[in-house]
């Protein structure tokens, strides 16, 4: 890839031409999480905090009627920071000379001006709508004025509390590189390799523990045996939709019988995977800046309700609180054992946690990776096919043409790991799909649109 193309595709702050394609779409600004003052006690008190997205930075807070303010973080009258306001229930007032601020960037005081003093009439700041779905905080980027685009009307987003459960984690690198590791069904035989299987009753909420759908001569096979033994993937992918990608992975295990693996790609960060037989995860790969990442997990049961206390406690124990920053890193050496990466995993970084497996993939390419100096193969195919998208999405914004708008029908994109016939997978991959969403008790009732409630004012 040409220096200039790597330019174009990665950076996203304001001004860029790939800044300017993603302000064309949603982004997850926080948890709802990060306002329970169970996990930051300082939001008993003052429910603010300073968010960073898209090289843009703002400030992020609930007010006493329970709307989500997003303002730009620099005050204003004169630029002094808003993330050391005071939260005064019905906004925010910089300290500087006391400009009081509402969620939507109404100024309501300007109490060192003389008396009839009309300013604060003329005074805004900025603004951006905000949406709170299935425990994340989307927010709007586009211009001033501008309309927000739908969100994906996907089943991650259209879950009950019951079913739903999302968390965080920020890596050190650019978005894109972040992204590429989701989209690329090679790696898995290796960075997520197991030199063991674990008792299949003990993998709840653990990616790769569990067995695939299906069996083999009887037997149920953990997805770190296929994994391992089968790790020459025929990989398929196909336009489904506008900016939606279908990948399908093949392991022929004999004769009679394949490992299919299907995932999907939502432009322009998205991914969907399986976790298990009966949850998907769907994992946004959201730009802070050219050089930071948060990924989002969003985690649909479709059958019993998620036991989000036992999943967020088995994530907290990688992070550190209140931003999410991973315990393990460059730092540490990710926490790598080489005693470890000889009897235990490939990779020799942990067994509870693959998330660190593609932190240091993605981290150890540089903040931003040098595309110049890679050497792609055929199982690069969906990276090469990915990276053309983007280019001609920007291309086409920069045009002045609309970008991909993917999932806007009300379904979710399919994903399995399934064991089927190695001539008829196509047939028992959807049929098992099929009963998975018809046994799923929230989708026998209408679920409400996502993003129709809690919108802030811009």
């Amino acid at each position: 890839m040409q220096a200039e193309h790597n330019e174009r595709i990665t950076r996203i702050g304001p001004g860029t031409a790939g800044g300017a394609l993603m302000r064309h779409y949603w982004h997850p600004a926080a948890l709802v999480d990060e306002f329970d003052p169970r996990f930051d006690p300082r939001m008993a008190e003052r429910p603010l905090k300073a968010v960073r997205l898209l090289g843009q930075d703002f400030i992020l807070f609930k007010d006493e009627q329970g709307r989500w303010g997003l303002l730009d973080r620099d005050c204003p009258h004169r630029g002094a920071d808003l993330a050391f306001a005071r939260h005064e229930g019905d906004g925010v007032r910089c300290p500087f000379h006391g400009w009081k601020f509402d969620a939507a960037g109404s100024c309501l005081e300007t109490p060192a001006e003389p008396y009839g003093s009309t300013l604060c009439q003329r005074v805004r700041q900025r603004s951006y709508p905000v949406r709170e779905v299935a425990g994340v905080l989307f927010a709007w980027l586009g211009d001033e004025g501008s309309e927000p685009a739908p969100l994906p009307a996907i089943d991650a987003f259209r879950a009950p509390a019951s079913h739903s459960f999302a968390f965080k984690g920020l890596w050190k690198c650019n978005w894109l590189q972040a992204f590429e590791v989701g989209i690329d069904p090679a790696h898995a035989s290796f960075l997520h390799r197991f030199l063991q299987d674990e008792d299949l009753s003990h993998t709840y909420g653990r990616q790769f523990r569990g067995a695939s759908v299906g069996a083999v001569d009887g037997e149920r096979w953990p997805m770190t045996r296929v994994m391992r033994e089968f790790h020459r993937p025929e990989i398929r992918h196909e336009n489904l939709a506008d900016g939606h990608l279908r990948l399908t992975t093949l392991r022929l295990i004999n004769d009679q019988l394949t490992h299919v693996r299907v995932t999907n790609a939502l432009f322009p960060y998205t991914f969907v995977i399986p976790l298990s037989e009966t949850i998907t995860i769907t994992q946004l790969h959201v730009p802070v800046d050219d050089v930071n990442t948060y990924w989002y997990s969003f985690f649909t049961s479709y059958a019993d309700p998620l036991d989000k206390e036992e999943m967020r406690r088995q994530r907290l124990d990688a992070v550190n609180l209140p931003d999410y920053v991973p315990k393990k890193g460059r730092h540490n050496d990710w926490g790598y054992d080489s005693a470890e990466q000889r009897t235990r995993t490939y990779l020799g970084m942990g067994e509870n946690d693959i998330n660190v497996h593609d932190q240091w993939a993605v981290e150890s390419m540089g903040a931003l990776q040098d595309r110049t100096r890679e050497h792609l193969g055929t199982s690069d195919k969906v990276i090469m096919a990915n990276r053309r998208a983007l280019m001609a999405a920007i291309d086409a914004v920069a045009a002045g043409k609309p970008p991909p708008r993917p999932a806007q029908a009300a379904t979710a994109p399919d994903t399995i790991d399934c064991i089927a016939p190695a001539q008829d997978w196509e047939r028992f991959w959807t049929a098992q799909v099929q009963a998975k969403r018809q046994g799923a008790p929230w989708l026998a009732a209408a679920a409400p649109a996502p993003g129709t409630a809690a919108e802030a004012a811009s």
